[in-house]
């Protein structure tokens, strides 16, 4: 019996080097990846090299332009503008990673239980997805944000509570497909109890489909993140992020001081661009069927 449990419930996923290889040959997954620890290193290491203060303000360098001194001008206050992208750049980075984080897990818990329970279980809980995704998640944003004014922390689970809809009905329809397998049944016929059966066979033979999940909710939360905060509703003064960025050089862009909205802009589209090409290729990697 064991021998059994052994053989059906390994990984229905590839090999680590067929993976790897299918990855590799995705040149936009590779240059994607590589955007991003080009970025995570710009962010979290490059203000031990460029050190700058984002704190006070520097009235008499304010809206300067690019210059040796500064090497992307000042804003409206005197903060350098590769430092505040430094600064601001590790509050959406980390803010979309942690989000997108707790995003897929709360949906995964979800999803695998609803799949694995059937019955009426399984249709309330999906119509409870099915009403959230129907509610704009920009709208409960606005909505949250204009009661209070949420700090990092308060943004990341903010985040996580409405963005985790999808990756729970990508894991619900892999635990369909999974539950009935051999392993499973077996497990539940000598006495496995169904939290040892989704813990134990379900969630592991789903990790293929969880990590590309992941890969979208974090570039879908940096986007959310970029536009609460473009909208002024996003982390306070003196902490930015990209949006915060972009929000504030929108009026100063038409006056010709291009430097406060175009690198901030080609950061966020960059980023998002790059998680979305890695998430592409894990998903070709991984032979995960798509994403809903």
């Amino acid at each position: 019996m064991s021998a059994v449990l052994t053989k059906d419930a390994a990984p229905a996923v590839p090999g680590r080097r067929l993976a790897l290889r299918r990855f590799t040959r995705n040149r936009l997954a590779v240059i994607g990846l590589t955007v991003v620890v080009l970025f995570v290193l710009f962010c979290f290491v490059g203000p031990f090299l460029y050190d700058t203060d984002q704190t006070h303000t520097a009235l008499d360098q304010a809206n300067q332009g690019p210059s040796g001194a500064h090497w992307l001008g000042t804003d409206a206050v005197g903060h350098d503008i590769v430092g505040r992208l430094m600064y601001g750049g590790k509050v959406s980075l980390l803010v979309g990673l942690a989000a997108g984080v707790l995003a897929t897990l709360i949906g995964t818990l979800w999803g695998a239980a609803a799949g694995y329970a059937g019955g009426w279980v399984d249709a309330v809980m999906m119509r409870v997805v099915d009403a959230g995704i129907a509610i704009p998640a920009l709208f409960i944003l606005l909505v949250v944000s204009a009661i209070s004014t949420p700090g990092v922390w308060g943004l990341v689970l903010i985040l996580g509570l409405v963005s985790w809809l999808v990756p729970s009905r990508l894991i619900r329809a892999e635990t369909l497909t999974l539950k009935s397998r051999d392993y499973v049944l077996t497990l539940r016929a000598i006495g496995g109890s169904h939290t040892r059966a989704i813990t134990r066979h379900v969630l592991p033979n789903s990790v293929s489909t969880i990590v590309v999940a992941a890969t979208f909710q974090v570039a879908d939360a940096i986007l959310l993140v970029a536009y609460v905060s473009y909208l002024g509703l996003g982390v306070q003064p003196p902490a930015t992020d990209w949006g915060g960025m972009l929000s504030a050089g929108l009026t100063a862009a038409y006056s010709g001081r291009w430097w406060l909205i175009l690198p901030p802009g080609l950061a966020v589209i960059l980023v998002v661009c790059a998680f979305n090409a890695v998430g592409d290729g894990l998903r070709d990697a991984f032979g995960v069927r798509g994403r809903s």
